[in-house]
């Protein structure tokens, strides 16, 4: 039988090998939880643990934002040197991998913008180390999805229409926003 432990009010079931089972139906701050555990515990995990969880996580959307929110923003080294079971396990759901990869840029570098505005410098470098990493991650991935998803949303943050639209207008990005969002994703196109 395996031992519960919790963490951030999430339990999470600990198998006797030491690998973690991520829940279907995984609410998103649940996925937080259970990332924060996985990283709380990575070097005591073999990597075919660490893959098979990645993997679950990311199969689905809350899986996977709760994955890079937490992930992408942790004070470890370990989203600057991504493993191989990381990189196997992100490329196991190219779609929402790509998708919420190339937001988490754009929206990285848009909070950067507004983190500096109100001199927060501190914030700011975390959201440029969120933009850093992701940015890693998509030239490590190299999924043809993601330079797709990047040239559509370059699109809606230069001219205000297109695919991307909503996504743009339901954050309330300005005008310079818009323009950073332009820089950092011009970097997958």
């Amino acid at each position: 039988m395996g031992a519960i432990v919790s963490d951030c009010g999430y339990f999470a079931l600990i198998m006797p090998e030491n690998s973690l089972q991520v829940p279907e139906n995984l609410s998103f701050p649940d996925a937080i939880a259970l990332t924060q555990i996985l990283l709380d515990r990575f070097s005591d995990l073999a990597d075919a643990d660490i893959e098979s969880t990645v993997t679950a996580l990311v199969a689905t959307e809350n899986g996977a934002r709760g994955f890079f929110v937490t992930y992408l923003s942790n004070d470890r080294s370990l989203a600057d040197h991504p493993s191989a079971a990381i990189v196997t396990a992100l490329r196991s759901s190219p779609d929402i991998v790509s998708e919420l990869l190339v937001k988490n840029l754009a929206m990285s570098a848009a909070m950067a913008v507004h983190h500096r505005r109100n001199q927060d410098e501190s914030a700011a470098q975390g959201s440029d180390r969120v933009q850093r990493r992701s940015l890693d991650l998509i030239r490590l991935l190299d999924l043809p999805q993601m330079r797709d998803l990047a040239q559509k949303l370059h699109e809606s943050a230069a001219t205000g229409r297109g695919e991307y639209k909503a996504f743009l207008d339901r954050w309330n990005y300005d005008a310079e926003q818009r323009q950073t969002i332009e820089q950092a994703v011009s970097a997958v196109m």
